[in-house]
């Protein structure tokens, strides 16, 4: 029996880990499948171990296949803290990661996003496909606005994400987004630097929300 959120995994013995053990959560999203190339293995299996010896811990979207299970079974193959998050749906589907310290299980996809963002100090995003695009663009977002203010990086040792980081540097070159919002979409080359930029502090860059009083504000229509 899989627990619901905020009981325990049976993987505890009955008691909820105590995360105090660690200086935090990174969350890590990344896709469901594996990908066409191994250096995507690699490199999860890598930030998995860089999470381990950065005295974090890990939060995710609890499934045991593709990228998201590498990165949970190399946290815990390195005796770390693995924290996952799923919708009851994917636990039905039989995906979800039995072996974690921590399964939350929730009702919906919305709910999901929600609590890793709660749990989390910061953000690593790896290869992926929608849901993976879909989970960094709402922190991006959430950054964007001031509703977070919490580093996210784009793991990008590979080059998966180049064709993305220039489709960024071109929508702020048209004027959709501003110069200085660019910067709450950081890079990293290694594991290493992208635990390190995603349990640091944020880019000091104001939410478009922070100064706004929407009280004074009229409609037009």
């Amino acid at each position: 029996m899989v627990p619901r959120a905020g009981q325990a995994s049976p993987q505890t013995g009955g008691a909820l880990w105590d995360t105090g053990s660690v200086r935090g959560l990174v969350c890590v999203y990344c896709g469901s499948s594996s990908g066409s190339r191994p250096v995507f293995v690699d490199e999860a299996r890598e930030l998995g171990r860089a999470i381990v010896e950065a005295d974090l811990g890990l939060v995710y979207g609890g499934g045991r296949v593709g990228l998201m299970g590498v990165v949970a079974d190399a946290v815990l193959d390195a005796g770390g803290f693995a924290h996952g998050v799923i919708p009851e749906h994917l636990v039905r589907a039989e995906t979800a990661h039995t072996g974690l310290n921590v399964l939350d299980v929730v009702d919906s996809m919305h709910e999901r996003k929600a609590r890793m963002a709660e749990l989390a100090c910061g953000f690593v995003v790896m290869p992926g496909g929608f849901g993976t695009l879909d989970e960094a663009f709402e922190i991006l977002t959430w950054n964007q606005l001031g509703l977070v203010k919490k580093p996210l990086v784009f793991l990008d040792g590979t080059g998966f994400y180049g064709p993305l980081l220039a489709a960024l540097d071109h929508v702020v070159e048209s004027g959709f987004v501003s110069e200085a919002f660019r910067s709450i979409a950081a890079v990293a080359s290694t594991p290493a630097e992208a635990v390190t930029l995603a349990s640091g502090p944020a880019p000091n860059v104001p939410g478009k929300l922070d100064d706004l009083d929407i009280t004074s504000k009229r409609s037009s229509l």
